[in-house]
């Protein structure tokens, strides 16, 4: 029969022997609370009936056409994500904190991006370096003094949390530019209730389904003081995207036209949509494109997947972009560092949830720091993303690291580092036998009128064994994420 129990603990290890966080199992070996239900039901399950189980998932994610690309790969570039058949579940007390910290997070980031491209006042108290931001590649000068709805500039946003050593909840980084991974979240869910469909039910996990419906009032709301029922469609790079089959699935649940560059055009600074019965007028555009493609006029003059005069239409007040352009400085590496001083000073408050310690290559001492310690940290380019631009130290070669200190030396300011970080653990099914991997968690907050986080998440998996690297394109996967109702809380129907 297949256990739940831990079947190489060397796997997980740290360098010093220290374990890390396993979300199911306590470190006597007890299963927690909150997993007894999906234990026992893996208890009376043989290893045969594992496996059909997670051919049953993979399955769905074949009819579905679930799947992501792998840019510079020797096969096919598009794959099916790898996903795993155990969810992870996390209690309603753990997402209560959770849910608090992001909403505070996202409010105190919107009025950050706000004033730095308005008054500028953190700037001139000197609570963030000017230069850090105003040199930022992200930061676009085009957006200063625009008036935003809400001053809600990053409607969607991304948060990756990872767990301390103590079991709390802490930031690893921000996407507030074109967060992605919400597709997946949703089609794990639906795979997930296939194949456990009784644990499901008898665990009260709180409901994601509306997330589409709640994405689409989040875009509506940004025109809603204008237009009585605005138009809005999602704008994607095209099939060649690594995120294409997100971006036609949002649209496809939303009920909304999936477009691109070229099926747009603007007249009279008014965004229209090219159709069989001629032009309909646009007014929010959910865009999948960065910053740099969304118009040649104003960005990069190459680019053939944005519109030409679109930021003068949003410039003129006639469309809105979500996310709004240039929010990517507030996610910067270096700026993420800054973020606990940021809430402190819009909101008066302490950060709920804190920040992982971070070395600001651009501060001498702290390059010194980080040049003396290469073997045990992990060194980040501020505007990279995806596990690309990224040293990890103690799994690097000494080769890799020499070359990586070159970098540092002629670059400083373009990097950050950051300690080891043993990511949480998880149970998997690999090859037949549950196994802990290493996980994080990526919930999605949107924010119009209000802010709201979706209580559920992306729990992102390093299927290698040993591996801290969670992304897709780096070897990863994903599984669904249970979030516990509370006595008061709505379960899933």
């Amino acid at each position: 029969m297949a256990t739940a129990k831990r079947s190489d603990t060397s796997a997980i290890e740290t360098s010093d022997g220290a374990i890390p966080y396993d979300e199911m199992l306590t470190l006597a070996g007890e299963v927690r609370s909150h997993y007894t239900g999906l234990d026992e039901r893996i208890a009376t399950l043989a290893s045969a009936d594992m496996a059909e189980r997670q051919r049953t998932l993979e399955r769905f994610f074949l009819l579905q056409g679930i799947t992501f690309t792998v840019y510079g790969a020797e096969s096919s570039t598009e794959r099916i994500i790898p996903t795993d058949l155990l969810p992870r579940i996390i209690p309603a007390e753990e997402w209560a904190t959770i849910e608090k910290g992001l909403t505070q997070r996202l409010r105190a980031l919107n009025m950050f991006l706000a004033d730095i491209y308005g008054e500028q006042q953190i700037l001139m108290d000197g609570v963030v370096p000017r230069e850090l931001v105003l040199m930022a590649p992200s930061y676009r000068r085009e957006m200063q003094n625009l008036y935003v709805p809400h001053q809600a500039y990053a409607n969607v946003c991304g948060s990756d949390l990872i767990r301390q050593p103590d079991g709390a909840f802490a930031v690893l980084e921000d996407n507030l530019r074109v967060p992605s991974g919400v597709s997946y979240m949703l089609a794990n869910r639906e795979a997930s209730k296939r194949t456990f469909p009784g644990t499901f039910r008898a665990s009260n996990v709180r409901a994601i389904d509306r997330y589409p419906d709640l994405l689409l009032s989040t875009l509506k709301g940004m025109a809603a003081d204008w237009r009585p029922n605005p138009q809005v469609v999602v704008l994607t790079p095209g099939v060649y995207n690594s995120a294409y089959y997100e971006h036609a699935y949002l649209a496809r649940l939303m009920g909304c036209p999936l477009v691109e560059g070229r099926d747009l055009v603007v007249h009279d600074n008014m965004v229209y949509m090219r159709t069989t019965t001629g032009l309909r007028r646009i007014d929010v555009i959910y865009r999948r494109v960065d910053d740099d493609f969304i118009d040649p006029l104003t960005f990069r003059r190459d680019s053939g997947l944005g519109v030409a005069g679109l930021f003068n239409a949003y410039r003129a007040g006639n469309v809105v972009i979500c996310n709004a352009p240039g929010t990517g400085v507030a996610d910067d590496k270096a700026v993420y560092a800054y973020v606990p001083e940021i809430i402190k000073y819009y909101l008066g408050e302490e950060a709920i949830l804190p920040n992982i310690e971070t070395f600001l290559c651009r501060e001498p001492a702290q390059l010194s720091h980080v040049l003396s310690n290469l073997d045990k940290l992990v060194v980040k380019a501020v505007g990279a993303s995806g596990g690309y631009g990224m040293l990890i130290g103690p799994h690097a070669s000494a080769k890799e690291r020499s070359e990586f200190a070159d970098a540092l030396r002629a670059d400083p300011a373009n990097y950050i580092a950051q300690p080891t970080i043993q990511l949480s653990t998880a149970p998997c099914l690999i090859d037949g036998e549950i196994d802990p991997r290493h996980v994080d968690l990526r919930p999605f907050i949107l924010s119009g009128e209000k802010i709201t986080v979706t209580p559920g998440a992306l729990t992102r998996v390093a299927l290698k064994k040993g591996s801290l690297v969670v992304n897709s394109s780096q070897g990863g996967g994903s599984k669904d994420t249970w979030i516990l109702a509370g006595e008061t809380e709505e379960p899933q129907p």
